[in-house]
Formats: C-alpha cells, structure tokens, sequence
C-alpha cells in the first residue's frame, strides 16, 4: 500500500508570536509511504528535488535516524506496533533551513501518511501532538496540518490548543528567500535563557495587538503589533541585510511591517497590495550591495493545510 500527502510551507513567529503563532504558505512538499512486500528491505528514503544543492543531501539522514521515520515510529509505538520495512519519499519544493517549516512538513506528511496506512488510528488531535512532540513546539506543524493563519499552544499533557484566524485578503505577503542558509539549531542557540520581564511584557502586549489588528483589518495598529523582542534582536546579527531592509522598508507608508520567517534567513513582508513592486526592489536592491541573491514571490496564505493525494493498494 502505497500514500502521498502535499504539505505546504509555514511560516512561523511572525513577529512577537514565538513558537506560537504561524502560517501556511503555497508552496509544497509530497510526502510518499510505501509498504514494501520484500521482508528485510529495511527503510528507504529518498529526496527529489529540481535543486539538489540546496538540500546538502549528505547532511540529512536517510535511515532510521531520519526525522520523519522518528515521527512515524512515534505514531506506530503510539498503538503498539513496530514500522514495517517502508519505502520513503520525499519530492521537495520547500527549500531546507530557510525558516520556512520544511523538518514540520516532512513530519507532517510522514504522520498522515503513516496514519492512512494503519487504518486512521490517529485523529487530527493526536497527529498535532504527535507532530508537536517531535517538532518540539507546534508554530509550524499545526499550520501544516490546519492551514492558514493559527496561533497554537501545547498543553503539559502534551496536547494542543489552537484557533485559526482570517488573515485580511487585501494584506499581502510578499516572501524573499535569501540565497544563504542558516539552521535553526544556530538560530536558536543566539537566543538566551532567560529575558527581562519587560520584554516579555512587550511580546505578550504584541500578540494581543496582531490579534486585533488581524480581526479589525487596522493596518495602523498592525504596524505596531509585528515587533518583537524575545528573538529578532538576537537573531539580526544572523541574517546579513535584515537591519537595512527593515529601516528601508520602514519608509514605505504601505508597508506593515518586515518580519523573520521562522527562525530565518528568510523574511515576510506585510503590505498593501499597492507597494508590491517597489517592497521587492528596496529588497533585491539591499541584498544585492551585499552580493545576496534572492527569490521574492508574493503568496496568499494557504488555507487548506495537508491533503491526501494519493492511496494505492
């Protein structure tokens, strides 16, 4: 029996929201779960992609270490079985360590997948803890699995709370996907252990204004709501560019605001749909003087999060 699911790219923090708010945007991966009848075959995985060296292919695990074969361990373990040897593929469009959720969207298809294959033991529910216990936090993996815009928590029990919210249709968001990488493990070991209670203070004040701003379609108080102080400031030394590119942008009445996707290097951009030519110039501009090429796109938040493409007996 053979399952491919699409997951689509997150985006997650968007501003003050760390590890609990994010989004899902139109661009995919197709995860495959194949059973194979061959006993002692083992696992497979596999990585398609048009750009194979981006993927630094001999960094990823294709074995039983691999993120997505954990995750679909977890799921079988969760109902008292061991994984068969299965074949596992992974036809990729969602480019790695660019803060754009790929880890979530690997262990999102793999747990659907997994979850198709064993009958659907698992509810939407257990898969968002699933995916959350081994993502470690649930900003990207439950707008993997949702969809569009959601602000998530995960629970001591490990389940996870969650609302999705209407993103204004005439607010665009404007992606630009620099062409250098950085890992979250290092993106996140910049951040510290502790922050002042100010700070804190900030961030909670910030999520409570994107909330309303989202819901009362108030660009004025959105261009308030998206700073943050608990990991941009950390992170900016990071990503070459992002201070220039933000005080540039900043000029722009039209522009919301500039914030890091995930954890970076790439970033999103708010604005109305009236400054979508010159926000990609000012951007492409910035990092070229810096010898930084970029792919810019303006995407609609994804609505539908994974779905089934395929089941084959």
């Amino acid at each position: 029996m053979k399952v491919s699911v699409k997951v689509p790219a997150t985006s997650a923090n968007i501003g003050p929201g760390f590890d609990c708010m994010g989004l899902a945007l139109p661009i995919y991966n197709i995860v495959t779960v194949e059973e194979t009848v061959l006993p002692g075959t083992g696992i497979d995985i596999n990585i398609l992609s048009g750009d194979l060296d981006d993927l630094s292919l001999d960094q990823i695990p294709l074995d039983e270490n691999s993120i997505i074969y954990k995750a679909i361990e977890v799921l079988y373990n969760s109902i008292g079985q061991t994984p068969s040897e299965l074949r596992i593929t992974v036809n990729t469009s969602i480019p790695l360590t660019k803060g754009l959720g790929s880890s979530s969207s690997v262990i999102v298809g793999g747990l659907i997948a997994a979850n198709e294959l064993l009958g659907r033991p698992a509810d939407k529910a257990a898969l968002l803890s699933i995916a959350t216990e081994i993502e470690g936090h649930p900003d990207n993996v439950t707008p993997a699995i949702v969809g569009g815009l959601v602000i998530a928590s995960q629970e001591d029990d490990g389940s996870v709370i969650y609302r999705k919210i209407n993103w204004p249709d005439e607010w665009q968001i404007t992606v630009c996907i620099p062409d250098f990488e950085l890992s979250t493990d290092i993106a996140r070991s910049v951040l510290p252990q502790e922050v002042p209670l100010k700070d804190a203070i900030f961030n909670v004040q910030r999520v409570g204004l994107f909330i309303e701003a989202v819901n009362a379609k108030d660009a004025d108080l959105m261009k308030v709501a998206l700073k943050d102080r608990l990991h941009q400031p950390y992170r900016t030394k990071l990503v070459p560019g992002l201070s220039e590119i933000t005080e540039n942008l900043r000029h722009e009445d039209n522009v919301l605001g500039c914030v890091l996707s995930g954890a970076g290097p790439s970033l999103l951009v708010f604005s109305h749909k009236n400054s979508l030519d010159k926000i990609k110039s000012i951007v492409r501009d910035t990092w070229s003087q810096m010898n930084v090429k970029a792919d810019i796109r303006t995407l609609p938040v994804e609505q539908n999060g994974a779905v089934v493409l395929q089941q084959d007996d």
